[in-house]
């Protein structure tokens, strides 16, 4: 495991020291026609390498556990047409009021969401009508701004037919690209920008490391003795947004709604400490995760579900240097059986950057992120100051970035620096 420990507190982390240059013609504007052909750069004990995702099963020569994000993005984007001829978008960011993400998309008649406005300062009317097209059928969606928060809406919608709040998304609405790829969507868009084994929707971006997997090659990774476990993490527009403060203390983690089923935590704990890949920043957010609950259900076993959400700091200031991770995942599956729960739903905030000691991941796998994000301090977090060799390789080599660009297998360090 990384047992890197950093001299500050990561608060205390300037955003300026992870920052590269990105040039806009690395950024991949649309995906390679066959998903498992995009490059992967390898990091292992210092020297990086490089194949194409097609051969990963080639990568794990030992016991290994990969932990998928099966989150599926919905059409978040709904575009309301005023009789003026102006138009207002409304971008659904996450369910109002801490409501499930599940218990939101299947509301009917009416639900409150969290969202951004584009051309708020049209918005003269009380409430905006769309009709939409369904099945054969004409629905009168309805949206009304009920509160304003510091960076987004709480918006109302209502309608009167006898569908899923999700079902109207999908007749209505718009999927969400990331803005850098400066484009409109396509219809090709709501595939690509899929997972093969999205289930669960509920993101408004792609758990994007798993983009590159295919049916074959799950079914080579099958035949080479790998396990593969399903967890959901609903990604929000925050995990991605740029860091705007010169300090991480100022930098608010957005809230995450994560899924685990009861047997992928037993067989996390069994193959611990064998080799456990997250494919994804948010399949290793879920995972590290994991421990921290653990960690809280050991030192409360009556601890509520709020009690178990793991806050953006708790990971440098609870006192859990004596709990193993064995202790902590026992601990969550006993707090689990005592409440005859055979799945955990709660909120996530961990912060993974330098001077973070990983839990239980032992390398992940993901693609190039933005700079001065909390992506690339995560990055940071498994290979320390290596992160800038990884980069100037896959700059050099003409790796392609961000959400449809190539990838990375980063196999974690034992004494990796910090910053």
């Amino acid at each position: 495991m990384n047992d890197i420990r950093s001299m500050q507190h990561p608060s205390e982390i300037e955003i300026k020291d992870y920052t590269y240059n990105l040039p806009d013609d690395r950024i991949a504007k649309y995906p390679l026609e066959e998903r498992d052909l995009s490059k992967l750069l390898i990091y292992k004990n210092g020297a990086i390498t490089q194949t194409t995702y097609r051969n990963i099963a080639e990568q794990f020569t030992r016991k290994t556990l990969l932990l998928f994000n099966n989150t599926k993005v919905i059409e978040a984007r709904i575009f309301f047409q005023k009789p003026t001829g102006g138009v207002i978008e409304i971008f659904c960011l996450e369910p109002a009021h801490n409501t499930e993400v599940t218990q939101a998309m299947m509301s009917k008649g009416k639900v409150q969401w969290n969202c951004m406005i584009g051309g708020v300062s049209k918005w003269k009317e009380p409430v905006l009508e769309k009709k939409i097209e369904a099945d054969g059928t004409t629905i009168q969606l309805f949206a009304e701004i009920k509160e304003r928060l510091t960076d987004c809406f709480v918006i109302e919608f209502t309608w009167h037919d006898d569908y899923a709040f999700g079902e109207l998304l999908h007749h209505a609405g718009v999927i969400p690209l990331p803005p850098y790829l400066h484009r409109d969507v396509e219809y090709s868009d709501y595939d690509r920008y899929q997972t093969v084994y999205a289930k669960h929707e509920g993101s408004v971006a792609a758990p994007t490391a798993g983009l590159h997997f295919t049916p074959r090659l799950l079914e080579d990774l099958t035949a080479k003795g790998v396990l593969m476990e399903q967890v959901t993490l609903h990604v929000g527009a925050g995990t991605f947004k740029p860091v705007k403060s010169e300090t991480m203390k100022d930098h608010e983690m957005h809230k995450e709604w994560i899924q685990v089923n009861k047997s992928s935590i037993e067989n996390i704990l069994n193959y611990h400490p064998e080799d456990v890949i997250p494919v994804g920043t948010t399949s290793l957010r879920t995972l590290e995760s994991l421990y921290w609950m653990g960690v809280k259900a050991f030192l409360n076993p009556n601890a509520t579900i709020e009690e178990l959400e793991v806050k953006q700091w708790d990971a440098y200031e609870l006192n859990a240097a004596s709990i193993s991770t064995e202790q902590a995942l026992q601990a969550l599956i006993g707090w689990m059986n005592d409440r005859e729960q055979e799945q955990l739903v709660c909120h996530t905030q961990l912060l993974i950057a330098p001077g973070y000691t990983l839990k239980i991941a032992d390398g992940i796998i993901t693609n190039f992120h933005q700079p001065n994000s909390t992506l690339l301090l995560l990055v940071a977090a498994f290979i320390g100051n290596n992160w800038r060799r990884v980069y100037d390789y896959a700059l050099a080599n003409e790796f392609r970035f961000l959400s449809y660009g190539d990838g990375s297998l980063l196999w974690c360090e034992k004494n990796a620096d910090t910053q």
